[in-house]
């Protein structure tokens, strides 16, 4: 009984530390949550042509942030998307097409951050404005998919109504949030028009939603929140290669984030859109495999000592 007993034992330690194995030493003790917020479309000087006030003064001030960050060479939507949030470009992602695919679901090769969160023990979910972006996670690695049906859409609002339903029945450890409406003005209308304006503005509505439920769940402390894009655009198009489209916003604020930092006085790398993947797993904790994502440690105020020195040797 006293051997049986024993491998019992063995089985459930073996399987703990497999369940806990991606979990790494986090920087950032405070930081248990992680918010990744897509606003598609956003070219960064129609950001801050904007209104934004929940932009500017929730995250731009108390964090930090470059106007000067990259987008993938495709700078499309999906392909884009599946680097931001599995840290590889798309020929290593091997997600190309821009639309839900085919009936038999088709994924990205390497494995997204709702894959590597799970398997250090975050509880994930999504609240999406377009549903092609379910082709990113493994259906079970999210545990609340709040996104629309496939071949449909949901405007901001509703998202941000979503996200803010989930920050306050489930308190996720990450959370992804996408914001469709700006890209959709941009086509239809123009990138620039007061139309596409608007929609910014209303965004930086759905975004103070967002931060009012973080606080009203007093998660404020807990969080870190990363604001990016998938592309810019000019006229009614975005395309490989153009700098109006790859220009892209990247702004992080949450515990242990450097205020009112402008990334690009510091940092001797541009900020890829990859990055953002590599410097949410790194404030969760989570050991990830070698991506092209780099994390953003300038903006981070407790660095480990060869990233400092590297620093100051610049």
């Amino acid at each position: 009984m006293r051997s049986i007993h024993s491998f019992i034992v063995v089985l459930i330690v073996s399987f703990c530390t497999s369940l806990f194995a991606q979990q790494v030493q986090k920087p950032v003790p405070a930081i248990n949550h992680a918010i990744i917020i897509s606003v598609d479309g956003m070219r960064p000087d129609l950001a801050l042509r904007a209104n934004m006030p929940t932009l500017r003064s929730r995250m731009i001030e108390r964090g930090a942030f470059s106007f000067w960050a990259r987008s993938t060479e495709v700078s499309i939507t999906l392909p884009t998307h599946t680097s931001m949030l599995t840290g590889v470009p798309p020929e290593e992602h091997g997600i190309f097409f821009n639309n839900d695919g085919p009936e038999e679901p088709v994924h990205p090769k390497v494995p997204s951050i709702f894959e590597y969160a799970k398997k250090a023990g975050y509880t994930t979910a999504m609240a999406t404005g377009k549903s092609k972006m379910r082709v990113i996670p493994l259906p079970e690695s999210i545990d609340y998919d709040h996104g629309p049906p496939r071949g449909s859409g949901a405007n901001n609002l509703k998202v941000a109504e979503t996200a803010a339903s989930i920050i306050k029945e489930h308190r996720p450890g990450l959370l992804f949030v996408h914001f469709g409406d700006t890209d959709g003005r941009g086509h239809h209308i123009g990138w620039g028009t007061p139309e596409q304006i608007e929609a910014f503005e209303v965004t930086d509505k759905c975004l103070g939603m967002i931060f009012d439920a973080l606080e009203e769940q007093n998660l404020l402390d807990s969080t870190v929140v990363i604001l990016t894009a998938d592309h810019g655009g000019r006229q009614r198009w975005h395309g490989k290669n153009d700098p109006r489209a790859r220009h892209i916003p990247w702004i992080i604020v949450g515990p242990g984030i450097k205020a009112g930092l402008d990334l690009d006085s510091v940092r001797e790398h541009q900020v890829n859109v990859e990055d953002t993947f590599a410097t949410a797993c790194t404030l969760l904790g989570i050991q990830t495999d070698k991506v092209f994502g780099q994390t953003v440690w300038e903006a981070i105020e407790t660095q480990p000592a060869a990233e400092a020195n590297q620093g100051e040797a610049k």
